[in-house]
């Protein structure tokens, strides 16, 4: 997965303005921090989206 492909995943589910908002507040506990924080840190693009994925309780077809 690239950035871009994690970037409108979290558009999709939370809208292109609420996404990036989300990104930077909200702390995902599979990861122990934010979005950011993760993309930073040089964390997999897919690790972060099966964080998301979950945190955001989305169904299995998004996976």
């Amino acid at each position: 997965m690239r950035e871009t492909e994690l970037w409108e995943r979290l558009d999709k589910h939370l809208g292109p303005a609420y996404s990036r908002v989300w990104a930077e507040q909200n702390v995902l506990p599979g990861l122990g921090r934010t979005v950011r924080e993760a993309i930073a840190d040089g964390v997999s693009f897919k690790r972060i989206w099966l964080a998301v994925w979950e945190a955001l309780e989305l169904p299995a077809a998004e996976r």
